[in-house]
């Protein structure tokens, strides 16, 4: 085994766990799970530590605010309160109008089912990117996070390894090229191998310790 593939095998080993297990979707190309996505996608995007978007996720479904008609029928302060529950202070009045906004959006262009928006894009990932971006807080980053996830249900969209993935690949002095580094992970789920590079960009240590462990 090339040290490459020991570097991926012991970075997913250890941290091989999407965003979306870690906030409790059980990601399924079905309307609710896309959504609570697309919602964890927005909270992850912003310069907020990702724990407090991961509890913060967790807050608005706790909260039954799990799919876009009951997120658009929900009062704005109601929004606020749950964000505020998980710690997502900093941003909660804005973020609790654009969800509010986006929940409207979803609902009346695309039926609640994010697998309408799928359909229109019509296999074009750029296209795809770009609908996403169309809902009010998410920016390139947030369809960047969306994509990354929702590959093992969307695989038109795989091997979907965006800037901050690759940005953890030369961190762990990994190949730079997306299909490299998925040949290199072998089975391994597309989105899994994507959110171990990304934890790999964002925290030093698992990148460090990846390494150690490796040899």
């Amino acid at each position: 085994m090339s040290r490459p593939e020991r570097v991926v095998r012991e970075l997913v080993g250890a941290h091989g766990r999407t965003y979306a297990e870690e906030a409790g979707i059980g990601l399924k190309d079905t309307p609710q799970p896309l959504y609570r996505l697309l919602v964890l996608s927005h909270l992850l995007s912003a310069r907020i530590r990702g724990s407090i978007a991961l509890a913060t996720a967790r807050a608005l479904h706790e909260a039954g605010l799990r799919d876009p008609r009951r997120m658009a029928q929900a009062s704005w302060q109601q929004r606020v309160d749950a964000l505020g529950r998980g710690g997502y202070r900093r941003y909660d009045e804005r973020t609790a109008t654009q969800l509010g906004d986006a929940a409207e959006l979803l609902s009346e262009r695309w039926g609640g089912d994010l697998r309408r928006l799928r359909r229109e894009a019509d296999g074009n990932i750029s296209e795809l990117r770009r609908l996403l971006q169309e809902f009010p807080g998410i920016g390139p980053a947030g369809a960047d996070i969306f994509l990354r996830e929702a590959q093992g249900v969307w695989p038109e969209a795989a091997p979907y390894l965006d800037a901050k993935a690759l940005q953890g690949a030369e961190r762990l002095d990994l190949p730079k090229d997306p299909e490299r580094l998925t040949e290199l992970a072998g089975d391994t789920d597309p989105a899994v191998l994507a959110a171990a590079l990304v934890r790999a960009a964002v925290d030093k240590e698992v990148a460090e310790d990846t390494l150690r462990r490796a040899g």
